[in-house]
């Protein structure tokens, strides 16, 4: 048996590679040289997951990786050119965000309803000004994606004591935690009585641009919006209209349709919007986390177990429930 090939896409070192010492040739590629060397590997780490390289430089038949791993929660950079790859798994770092994401949402929440914003900016221009707040206990949230982020995320709201309405591809009348998970086709009805509408939900062709003038006439005038999942789901003029014509009253954007966002993107200056730099799940030791996901993961390919965090390529993310006993991609048991 030939030596395996990781191929590794980085823009930045990665931790805990040692680990395949002896085991495997791991090979390094940027955007330049990914295409030529993606036929020599078996498996393909896509440690630069904010990089579209993959998608461009996937051959269209002969060789190419038995196994893409993304260390992130969205599979959109790697669809739908993959899609077809039927030789081809992909696997994804759910688990790995879903309680910084959650802890994320809940500062902007508090941070919204208790007018943070306001009060430092009142304390630089050293002025005493009282002011009453939005009492969170009591208040209403739609979260628009019901996989384990949005989950987390639904919890956290629960503890401060909001109703949480939790939005899934499909309709569930029985859920433990939640009561229910609603239809994406009852979003719109489900926002108008919402205070808080937080997106988390992953990129597919049905929910990119979800959030446009419609939807966002729909909301209550005190009603914020929060989106982490991806800019594309936000048709983001059409936000920047709400917020300038007092239609809702606050949004934060962790994420955007052009990252990095450009200096001169109108948004830098729209009043009542909070930017942050696609930094939602990013905690102190996140890349050590997801190192760890993925060599775990690898000593299971290598004993051709199946693997943890498949993705539906069809659906575009790892199902509520994966199938535990889908063939293992490693050099025991190659992938049909």
């Amino acid at each position: 048996m030939s030596e395996t090939c990781v191929l590794v896409l980085d823009a930045e070192p990665l931790p805990r590679l040692d680990r395949l010492a002896g085991r495997a040739r791991v090979v390094h590629a940027d955007e330049k040289t990914l295409a030529e060397q993606l036929p020599s590997a078996d498996v393909l780490l896509v440690w630069d997951f904010l990089s579209d390289a993959v998608r461009h430089a996937w051959p269209g038949d002969g060789p190419r990786p038995r196994w893409v791993h993304t260390p992130s929660a969205g599979v959109d950079r790697l669809l739908p050119e993959l899609a077809d790859a039927r030789d081809t798994v992909i696997t994804n770092a759910r688990g790995v965000f879903d309680r910084p994401i959650a802890e994320y949402v809940l500062g902007l929440v508090l941070a919204m309803a208790k007018d943070f914003r306001g009060t430092w900016e009142l304390q630089r221009q050293r002025r005493w000004r009282h002011r009453e707040t939005f009492r969170v206990g009591g208040s209403r949230a739609t979260v628009v994606g019901s996989g384990p982020i949005g989950r987390e995320i639904g919890r956290a709201l629960l503890a401060l004591g909001v109703k949480v309405d939790l939005v899934g591809r499909t309709a569930r009348d029985t859920d433990p935690e939640f009561g229910r998970v609603h239809a994406t086709a009852s979003l719109p009805h489900l926002v108008a009585d919402s205070d808080w509408v937080v997106c988390v939900a992953p990129l597919t062709p049905e929910s990119a641009g979800m959030f446009d003038a419609a939807m966002f006439a729909r909301m209550k005038p005190e009603a914020h919006f929060v989106n982490v999942g991806r800019g594309q789901h936000v048709v983001e003029d059409d936000l920047v209209d709400a917020l300038l014509e007092h239609r809702i009253s606050g949004a934060a954007l962790d994420v955007f349709a052009e990252e990095p966002l450009p200096a001169d993107s109108r948004l830098w200056d729209v009043p009542g919007l909070l930017i942050s730099p696609h930094m939602c799940g990013d905690t102190l030791g996140w890349r050590d986390d997801l190192a760890e996901q993925f060599l775990d993961n690898y000593d299971r390919w290598e004993k051709g177990q199946p693997l943890h965090n498949v993705v539906d390529k069809r659906l575009g993310y790892v199902p509520t429930a994966p199938a535990a006993a889908a063939a293992p991609a490693g050099p025991a048991a190659p992938q049909p």
